[in-house]
């Protein structure tokens, strides 16, 4: 078994270290505490002194070349990438190696949201593949990062906020209609005509086109008339405030009208959202695990300062595309695990409260990253030895490590493959 050491990142490119090394959690903290304020999530999961010095917004745990995290072997620290890389079956085993050519499918996070993340959405295999091979014969140059999807879940440790996919026609043109803001007629109207889905991208296409000249008053507009409706009874008035919040973060964004074409929710801690490909979604404010395929690949939509590619985001939007909340089922007993199922090869995130006595690990083949996020876990090999962890901390357990076992108090997630060699 091979302790691990997550990275942490902060927001606008601030990137600094969020050790996970056993050593440094105390009892004191080691939980994410209700009300307490996400920029804080990780210092007060790890035990260290809150707020931190630097901003903190996500904790990695994979080989992303972005953020390798660091597996400690034999006295010495490496990359997970490099590990891998190295002798590539043993770590990952050979159906991952087969269907993925040697790479970790997947990668973990524990992500800490102060304020909005961008609207976006991410692409299929086939169409990353596609795109990503054209923009590599044109120069290289483009929004794909590499030639991946990039599906998402996201557990909810905190009340966590989203934007999570489109509203109904209706509901998006009463939406914008209740606003009263007559620049908006012809978008309303659009939402409102005959046709099928694709009226909601042509909506958005509108906004995000929107004249150059007139975005600046048509936002403003739009924010000062969601301060009057969210303080207004009605089924809308949590999203209207929402646009209100983001835009003390995202001033005088397109993304701001856009989002009032989206499904605003708060999940609850424990739900679970899952983001396939082609849905449209932010990610608000609150603290969670995400669990993604292993690709950079996202066309904005907007709340960012990065490039908004419109023609490429309409492309691989599907307004059809459900973003819903995913329960768990439970694995059999004695493991007291519970799996997160996603239609997706390249990860399955499990839930497991741990207790006193030792259960098998789930599941128990493939590669797997551990994280405990509550309590405190010792997971134990065939040959007695044991990796503990702290809240915070997180190991690699290659698919050679078979055979482990796990007790303690608390709560421990285990990404894995999809695959079904490697489903219990």
């Amino acid at each position: 078994m091979r302790q691990g050491r997550g990275r942490g990142v902060g927001p606008a490119s601030a990137r600094g270290r969020a050790s996970t090394t056993r050593e440094l959690h105390s009892e004191q903290y080691g939980r994410v505490r209700a009300g307490a304020p996400p920029a804080e999530a990780l210092a007060r999961l790890q035990g260290r002194d809150a707020p931190s010095a630097g901003p903190e917004a996500e904790l990695w745990m994979g080989e992303h070349p972005a953020g390798p995290a660091g597996v400690r072997r034999d006295g010495r620290t490496r990359t997970l990438w490099d590990v891998v890389s190295d002798d590539p079956e043993r770590e990952l085993g050979a159906d991952c190696v087969a269907r993925f050519g040697g790479r970790l499918p997947f990668l973990l996070k524990v992500l800490a949201a102060d304020q909005p993340l961008s609207i976006q959405v991410h692409p299929d295999r086939k169409q990353a593949h596609a795109a990503f091979t054209e923009q590599a014969a044109s120069g290289g140059q483009g929004p794909y990062s590499d030639d991946w999807p990039k599906p998402e879940l996201l557990y909810a440790l905190s009340p966590f906020e989203v934007l999570a996919g489109f509203r109904t026609r209706a509901e998006a043109a009463a939406v914008l209609d209740r606003l009263g803001v007559t620049r908006l007629r012809p978008v309303v109207a659009l939402l409102d005509g005959e046709g099928d889905d694709t009226a909601l991208t042509a909506a958005l296409r509108a906004l995000l086109e929107w004249p150059a000249r007139d975005r600046v008053p048509l936002v403003r507009e739009v924010v000062q008339a969601s301060a009057r409706l969210a303080d207004e009874p009605g089924p809308h008035a949590e999203a209207y405030g929402a646009v209100v919040r983001m835009a003390q973060h995202h001033v005088d964004d397109l993304g701001l009208v856009a989002s009032l074409l989206m499904r605003h929710q708060v999940l609850a801690t424990g739900d679970a959202l899952y983001m396939s490909a082609g849905g449209l979604h932010a990610y608000v404010r609150g603290v969670g695990v995400e669990l993604m395929a292993a690709s950079g690949n996202a066309l904005r939509a907007g709340l960012t300062t990065k490039e908004v590619n419109v023609p490429e985001l309409l492309r691989i939007t599907d307004p059809a595309v459900q973003v819903p909340v995913i329960r768990p089922s439970a694995v059999a007993d004695p493991s007291h695990t519970q799996v997160f199922e996603c239609p997706v090869e390249e990860f399955t995130l499990y839930r497991t409260e741990l207790t006193a006595t030792a259960v098998p690990l789930v599941p128990s083949a493939g590669p797997r990253i551990v994280v405990c996020t509550a309590g405190a876990a010792r997971l134990r090999g065939p040959d007695g030895e044991v990796v503990s962890l702290r809240p915070g901390a997180s190991c690699f357990l290659p698919d050679s490590d078979r055979g482990i076992t796990v007790e303690g108090s608390g709560t421990l997630f285990v990404a894995g493959t999809g695959l079904a060699a490697h489903r219990p």
